[in-house]
């Protein structure tokens, strides 16, 4: 006889299609960068950048640590979707990634509907016109016949608005409006942060070749016209505009290496010329804005200045 425990077999059942094309998408992720860890440990000051850009930018009740959740499984995802081949710096390739997750971590935790809130741009982009044409802020009348729009809808479409905004539940009849509204006005340590990061770029500036310096300080600081500085150098209005350009790769390198390194663009020929230019170009900027922060400052006394 037969033992049933022999010939007794269970059935052999296939994945669900969804399970398998996950199991496949994972195990072809790793395939492509087995080094997806390594990568997102390496680049999580980069969700700390993106974090920070977003905060200044919505209102004071979104959450700070939700944000950085989003941002966080994003750059695992991208970490892992990652292929090095194609030529792309994994910081470009991650960096759209995170800031999308966290829209539309904003975009669900929004009280107002998209269609809400684009109403309401709408009806703020026309306030602002007529305001600059009247002289005046308009009344809602004028702005639903700007906007083709009854009375009612441009109320409803404030009203809708406002129901969204989010107040502390501590607030109580004691304030204000200005106690309630969220600040927009930078804190300390930012003012402190931009300060220094214009007294870096005055430096870099300062350490620009001539004429970029010359291009820089007429475009941007003088607002002059290229045709005019162009005529100045004896060049090109063209050649102007590639000055300008290079000494905006230029500045624009030394304020990454400074303040953001995370998102400095290594060169693609490190050994090449360009590269040590660049190099000695960002050394040049660090040297000076550090030599000048350990200068002994000046101080005035009775109409005399003296080293303090």
């Amino acid at each position: 006889m037969t033992d049933p425990e022999v010939t007794e077999s269970r059935p052999i059942t296939a994945p669900a299609p969804g399970e398998a094309r996950t199991a496949a998408l994972s195990d072809a992720a790793i395939a492509v960068n087995p080094d997806a860890d390594r990568l997102a440990v390496e680049n999580l000051p980069l969700v700390a950048h993106v974090v920070r850009e977003t905060m200044a930018r919505v209102p004071s009740h979104v959450d700070r640590n939700d944000l950085r959740s989003a941002g966080l499984v994003a750059l695992v995802t991208a970490a892992r979707s990652y292929d090095p081949a194609r030529g792309v710096p994994f910081v470009r390739y991650a960096a759209p990634r995170i800031r999308g997750a966290m829209v539309d971590e904003l975009r669900s935790i929004d009280w107002a509907s998209r269609s809400v809130r684009r109403r309401s741009r709408e009806i703020e982009e026309a306030r602002a016109r007529l305001a600059a044409t009247m002289g005046e802020f308009p009344d809602d009348e004028a702005v639903a016949a700007a906007l083709g729009l009854s009375n009612d809808e441009v109320v409803r479409a404030d009203s809708e608005v406002s129901r969204a905004v989010v107040l502390p539940l501590d607030a109580g009849a004691q304030q204000g409006l200005a106690d309630l509204l969220p600040g927009r006005e930078p804190g300390p340590a930012e003012r402190a942060e931009h300060l220094e990061r214009v007294r870096y770029l005055a430096d870099a500036v300062d350490e620009l070749p001539e004429r970029m310096q010359h291009v820089v300080r007429g475009y941007f600081l003088e607002e002059r016209p290229m045709a005019e500085l162009a005529a100045e150098l004896g060049v090109t209005e063209s050649r102007i505009s590639q000055l300008r350009a290079e000494a905006l790769v230029l500045l624009r390198d030394a304020l990454a290496e400074a303040f953001d390194p995370h998102l400095a663009q290594p060169h693609p020929n490190p050994n090449g010329v360009a590269a040590r230019r660049r190099l000695a170009y960002t050394s040049a900027v660090a040297a000076r804005y550090a030599a000048r922060r350990t200068m002994p400052a000046r101080v005035v006394r009775h109409g005399l200045e003296s080293t303090a």
